[in-house]
This record gives C-alpha cells, structure tokens and sequence, in this order.
C-alpha cells in the first residue's frame, strides 16, 4: 500500500492541484494540517476519492464548516489534533506539531508518525518508527513536497510536487 502525506497547504489551491495529481496513485492520503479553508478540503475531497486522513493545524480557521465539508465525502475522515491509524498493519499517529511528533515516534506505540508545521521535508528513524515530514505544498520557501511511505518495504521518501510525472521517485 502506498501512503501519500501532505501539510501546509495554507489554500494554495494551484500546488494543491498540482500535488494531487503527484499522489494520485496512492491508496491513502494523510493530511498534517494548515489545509486553512474548507475550499481546499473541498479540493482535496474531489481530488483524491480515496481514504483521507486529516488533523487540524494551527491554521485551520472554520472548523465548524470544515467539518461540515468533510461530512459531505464518506471517504474524508477529520480526526482532529491527532490521528491514531492502522492502515496495511503499519501503526501511524498523526499531528501537526513536530515536537508532539517527536515524542510520539519515540514512545514506540507507532511505525510511522507523520506531522507539518514546520515546512521542512524530512524522512528520519525515531526508535523504530519512521518519522515523516512532507514539508509544505504551499511553496513559501521555495521547495513543493510531500511525503510517500510505502507499507510494503516500510520506506519513506519526499517528492516533489513539480515533479508530476517525472520518473525521479523510487515510488514514482
């Protein structure tokens, strides 16, 4: 199974659709918050009809009408601070904030643990967990990423979003 993860939209909903189509073989997209706008849920929801994972950031305004419009989709599951997930036997926790992160992958209850926040792409061993971070689809600093994990070899790897299509990914 191959895992998609993506944080820090913050309603650039051009990258967005952009790294839709670069995760579009995914079996199961996790959401690190700052989605921001139900829009860009909307867009999400639309854009990948598969399983979706997806934690509140520090910048998710409307709660009331996000949760609203992931109503809406059977296949959007709103978790809110934290996601705790069992997806193809992997232990996966979820959460914005990359301290948080941290420790949960050092707890030793999770395979992989997944967070945002920071904009900054990484892929690290915690114990026995794979910490993941896609860095941001946003492009404020630059750099369109997300994160893939695949279940099957428990790796890790961050893709860029412009490169939709190249054959530049081990899972791609």
């Amino acid at each position: 199974m191959l895992i998609a993860v993506c944080a820090d939209i913050h309603d650039n909903v051009w990258a967005l659709a952009r790294a839709l189509v670069r995760v579009g073989r995914a079996d199961a997209l996790i959401v690190c918050g700052d989605l921001c706008a139900p829009f860009t849920l909307a867009q999400i929801a639309a854009g990948f009809p598969r399983q979706t994972h997806v934690v509140w950031g520090n910048n998710d305004g409307d709660k009331w009408l996000l949760t609203r419009e992931a109503a809406r989709h059977a296949h959007v599951h709103l978790h809110g601070d934290l996601a705790e997930l069992e997806l193809d036997g992997v232990r996966i926790a979820a959460h914005h904030y990359p301290e948080i992160a941290r420790r949960l992958a050092a707890s030793g209850a999770y395979d992989l643990v997944c967070h945002g926040h920071d904009h900054t792409a990484l892929v690290a061993s915690a114990g026995s967990a794979v910490l993941l971070d896609p860095g941001e689809v946003m492009g404020r600093f630059g750099r369109r990423t997300v994160g893939l994990f695949d279940t099957a070899t428990r790796q890790a790897e961050i893709a860029d979003v412009e490169a939709a299509g190249a054959a530049s990914s081990e899972f791609g």
